[in-house]
């Protein structure tokens, strides 16, 4: 059994990558050609991006408006008690407020002429809007009386789910690239 385990983890060359060569790009456009993958043309890339338009953040931000206003009346409707209204509001709104900060700031940055730049505030804006949002939770006690933590668990939760429902639902996607 170890014969075999000893086998599989040797390399051909020995116990070392030094007989291994990085691929050249001709290597990878040939092998990419052999396996039926044509790379697109710069008009084809255009016509696919022109056909798959980005989601906007604040198309996503103002369904979760919606839907953290809706989850809000519906716990207050379901249990006639105003406090889980109430509860369910402020989980909405520790979702609401950090994503419209989070949009803001990542529609400031669009013109970042440099991948880095635009990649690394994305990353700063990500960890702002968490951090917001870690704050938020914890001053819930403080800021809703007779908070309960179930309404707003499940109005924080719904609310941050609208991701998924916006992109389903979003702008409509071509279901192949073939058709240009």
């Amino acid at each position: 059994m170890a014969d075999a385990a000893a086998k599989c983890h040797k390399h051909p060359e020995g116990s070392d990558l030094t007989g291994y060569k990085a691929a050249s790009e001709s290597e990878v456009t040939n092998e990419a050609q052999d396996e039926g993958f044509k790379p697109l043309t710069r008009e084809e890339a255009k016509k696919v991006l022109a056909s798959n338009p980005p989601l906007s953040l604040w198309y996503v931000w103002s369904g979760q408006v919606v839907v953290g206003i809706l989850v809000a009346v519906l716990a207050w409707a379901l249990t006639g008690q105003t406090r889980m209204g109430w509860s369910a509001g402020y989980g909405a709104l520790a979702v609401i407020v950090p994503a419209a900060l989070f949009a803001r700031g990542l529609s400031r940055q669009k013109s970042a002429m440099h991948g880095n730049a635009a990649l690394a505030g994305f990353f700063v804006w990500e960890m702002v809007k968490i951090a917001l949002t870690v704050a938020m939770l914890f001053a819930a006690p403080r800021l809703v009386e007779g908070l309960n933590w179930l309404a707003l668990l499940a109005g924080f939760v719904v609310t941050m789910k609208v991701y998924w429902v916006a992109m389903w639902f979003g702008p409509a996607r071509k279901k192949s690239i073939n058709n240009f």
